[in-house]
C-alpha cells in the first residue's frame, strides 16, 4: 500500500502499527456504529445521504490520496483551499472523497451508546464530501483526479478518504495524510446580537480554549478612542445534550467553546471597533482580527434605519461539496447580496431554519464562517425554526424529527438572543423607531400559553408615538400563505395560528408580520379575518385597518411551490429566492422592498405613510367598546 503518513509523529503511528490496521479498525468501528443506531435525519441534509454505517474495507496498494498544504492558516487566515490529488486502479463515477475531522483514529471522544459493543474508533460522518469526477471528467478512464476543498478552522485536524461504491454502499479505498491549521483553537467567526438593553451589544465567538486554559476577553472601544478590556462568558454542550440520532451518533462533533461578551453603555449610533481573544495565565493574548459595528439608536430616535429579514437560508459550500441535490446552493447568493449591501443595512433577522445541520454538528461552524462578514458587522438576530428545535418528547410543539436530534441546543448556544430563557426562544428587541416581537413557533403560542402572554405584552408595551413601526416575526406562517402544503389542508397558514393571534395583531395594530418556513415570497393586503381592509396595493396612507403579512422564506433552501389558487388576500407571489428590507425614513414613512438573491434587484415593494393620529384611531376590534356614558 502506498504510504500516506508524513514524516512527523502522528496519531496513526501512536495507536496503530500500520496504516492498513488503522483503516481496518476505522471501518470496523463504522460497522459497529451502524449496529448502535443509524443516523436517520431529514433528507434536506446532504450528509444524511451517506450510509457511513455500512462502510466496507476495500484497500488497494495502488491507490493513493495526497492533500496539500499540510499546514493551513500560516498567515492568520481561518479558511484556506486544500488540493487533494488521488488515484484509483478501479475508478467509477460513484467514487467520492470524504473530509473527516478530527483526522485521528482516536476513540477517546467516542463513547459507546450501549454496553453491548466496544466504542468505535471514529464515530463521525464526514464534514463534507465530493464526487471524485467533479473536476476530473476523465477520472473514470484514467483513475486519476484532483479536487480543491475550502477548509475552515474547526478546532481540529482533517484527513481525506477515497470511497468507492457510491454514498449508499461506501467502500474505503485509501486515506490521505492529515492537514491542520497553524492554530486550530483560534477565536473565530464573531457574531453580534442586540443585548437586553438598547445600548448593549453582544459578541459571540467560537474557540478551542476552555476557561482552564485561557480567559475569553473582548477588547473594544469607540472608534479612534481608548480601547477597554471586558470579560466574556463561556458555554459548551456535550453529546448527552443531544436528543437523538444523528446528532447523538454519526453527526456528533465537539462544538468547542462558545463565548459571549457584553459591550454596555454604548453611545447611540457611534462606531465601535472590537476584537475577540483569550488571555493566558502568563499574560499573553491570542486575538482575532479587528472588526467594527455601529451602536443602536435610542428607542424612538428619528434617523434612517434599515433592517433585512429572511428565513430558511441554510448554508452551502463555495467549493461545491456536499450538495447532493443543490438544496441550499442559493444561500450563497443571499449571503453575497447581503455582504455587497452591508453598508446599507443596520440589522439582520434570520427567522428560523438557520443552517439545516439537522444533527450534523460540523455544519454549524461552516454556517458561522459563511455569515461572518455580515454577523461581525451588524446584529445577526435569529429565531427558532423546526430544523433547530423539533424532536419527539423534547417539549417542542411539533413532534417530528426535523432537528436531527439537536432539539434546539446548538442554536440556543451558538447564537445569543435577548430572551429571558433561551430554551424558550421568544424575545423582543427595539431598534430606533422599530419594535420587533419575535415568536418561537416551535413552542405553544395559543391563547393561555406562556408565549401568548409574552406576545401580548410585547405588542402592548410599545410607545407607538416614539416607535410607530410594530413588526411581528416568526418562523412558521402564523398568518397567511398560499404555499401548496398550507393550501392542501385548507388552512392557508399554520393551523391554529391566526385563529389565536389575529385578535392581538388587530388590537395592537401590528403593521407587518413576517415569516419563513414556506420557501418563497408572498405579500398580502392589509388583512383581518381573511378580508382585505384596504384596496390599495403599493402606497398605503393613513390607517391600515389590518396587518400586512409577508412570507420571506426564500433565503436559500429549496423552493416551495404555491397552490394553483391565489386567494383574494394574496397580492404578490414569487417562486424565487430572496429577502426583504425594511427602511424607516422617519416616524411617518416606511418602505418594504423584496429583493431577489440572484441579482439584488427589487421585485416587489410598498410604502406606508401616516401620522401618529392614524395609529391612535379606532378600527374593527382595535379599541374597547364604548358606552353612552363615554
Amino acid at each position: 500500500m502506498h504510504s500516506m503518513i508524513d514524516s512527523s509523529p502522528s496519531v496513526f503511528r501512536v495507536f496503530f502499527p500500520s496504516m492498513r490496521e488503522a483503516i481496518a479498525i476505522f471501518v470496523t468501528s463504522l460497522l459497529v456504529l451502524g449496529a448502535i443506531q443509524e443516523g436517520n435525519s431529514h433528507g434536506d441534509q446532504p450528509l444524511s445521504k451517506i450510509a457511513i454505517q455500512k462502510a466496507m474495507l476495500a484497500l488497494n496498494d495502488k491507490a493513493y490520496l495526497r492533500a496539500s498544504p499540510a499546514v493551513l492558516g500560516s498567515n492568520g487566515q481561518n479558511a484556506e483551499w486544500v488540493t487533494v490529488v488521488y488515484s484509483s486502479p478501479h475508478p467509477s463515477d460513484d467514487d467520492w472523497i470524504g473530509v473527516f475531522s478530527p483526522g485521528d483514529f482516536n476513540d477517546s471522544n467516542c463513547p459507546a451508546e450501549t454496553k453491548m459493543v466496544n466504542p468505535p474508533r471514529l464515530c463521525s460522518a464526514p464534514i463534507k464530501f465530493q464526487y471524485a469526477n467533479y473536476s476530473s471528467p476523465s477520472y473514470k478512464i484514467t483513475g486519476n483526479g484532483a479536487l480543491k476543498f475550502l477548509l475552515i478552522n474547526q478546532r481540529s485536524d482533517f484527513s481525506f478518504a477515497l470511497f468507492s461504491g457510491g454514498l449508499l454502499n461506501p467502500k474505503l479505498v485509501t486515506v490521505s495524510n492529515k492537514v491542520v491549521f497553524s492554530n486550530p483553537k483560534a477565536p473565530v467567526y464573531p457574531r453580534l446580537a442586540q443585548g437586553k438593553e438598547w445600548n448593549e451589544m453582544t459578541v459571540t465567538w467560537t474557540s478551542g480554549y476552555s476557561i482552564d486554559i485561557a480567559e475569553p476577553v473582548v477588547e473594544w472601544g469607540m472608534k479612534g478612542g481608548e480601547p477597554k478590556l471586558s470579560p466574556a462568558g463561556t458555554l459548551t454542550f456535550g453529546r448527552n445534550s443531544m436528543c437523538g440520532a444523528p446528532a447523538r451518533t454519526v453527526g456528533w462533533r465537539d462544538p468547542g467553546y462558545i463565548h459571549t461578551g457584553f459591550l454596555k453603555e454604548l453611545w447611540p449610533n457611534a462606531m465601535y471597533t472590537y476584537k475577540v481573544g483569550h488571555r493566558f495565565s502568563n499574560g499573553e493574548f491570542v486575538w482575532s482580527k479587528e472588526y467594527q459595528f455601529k451602536a443602536s439608536p435610542f428607542p424612538g430616535q428619528n434617523s434612517l434605519q434599515r433592517v433585512v429579514i429572511f428565513g430558511d437560508m441554510g448554508k452551502a459550500e463555495i467549493d461545491g461539496s456536499n450538495e447532493y441535490n443543490d438544496f441550499q446552493r442559493a444561500s450563497l447568493n443571499t449571503t453575497k447580496q447581503l455582504i455587497q449591501d452591508l453598508k446599507n443595512m443596520d440589522m439582520v433577522f434570520h427567522i428560523g431554519d438557520i443552517c439545516y445541520a439537522n444533527g450534523y454538528l460540523s455544519q454549524w461552524d461552516q454556517f458561522t464562517a459563511q455569515v461572518e462578514s455580515i454577523a461581525s458587522a451588524v446584529p445577526y438576530m435569529i429565531a427558532s425554526g423546526n430544523h433547530e428545535r423539533d424532536w419527539p418528547n423534547s417539549g417542542s410543539f411539533y413532534q417530528n424529527l426535523d432537528s436531527g436530534g439537536e432539539c434546539g441546543v446548538p442554536a440556543e448556544t451558538m447564537f445569543y438572543v435577548p430572551a429571558e430563557n433561551r430554551a424558550k426562544f421568544w424575545y423582543s428587541t427595539d431598534y430606533g423607531m422599530f419594535r420587533f416581537c419575535v415568536a418561537d413557533t416551535e413552542h405553544d403560542w395559543r391563547e393561555g400559553s406562556e408565549q401568548y402572554n409574552f406576545i401580548e405584552h410585547c405588542l402592548a408595551s410599545v410607545d407607538r408615538q416614539k416607535q410607530p413601526w410594530l413588526i411581528f416575526l416568526a418562523h412558521r406562517v402564523l398568518g397567511y400563505s398560499s404555499t401548496s402544503f398550507y393550501a392542501v389542508d385548507g388552512s392557508f397558514g399554520e393551523p391554529m395560528g391566526r385563529e389565536s393571534l389575529q385578535k392581538l395583531w388587530q388590537k395592537y395594530k401590528v403593521d407587518i408580520a413576517i415569516y419563513g418556513h414556506a420557501h418563497n415570497y408572498e405579500r398580502t393586503c392589509p388583512v383581518y379575518q381573511n378580508i382585505c381592509t384596504d384596496k390599495e396595493k403599493n402606497n398605503y396612507t393613513g390607517m391600515l385597518n389590518g396587518t400586512i403579512h409577508i412570507v420571506a422564506g426564500g433565503g436559500g433552501a429549496g423552493l416551495g411551490e404555491f397552490s394553483e389558487l391565489q386567494p383574494n388576500w394574496s397580492i404578490y407571489r414569487d417562486y424565487d429566492y430572496g429577502f426583504v428590507k425594511l427602511t424607516a425614513f422617519d416616524h411617518s414613512n416606511l418602505l418594504l422592498e423584496y429583493k431577489r438573491s440572484k441579482d439584488g434587484q427589487v421585485y416587489d415593494s410598498f410604502s406606508i405613510s401616516r401620522d401618529y393620529r392614524d395609529i391612535l384611531a379606532c378600527t374593527v376590534d382595535s379599541c374597547p367598546a364604548t358606552t353612552l356614558a363615554s
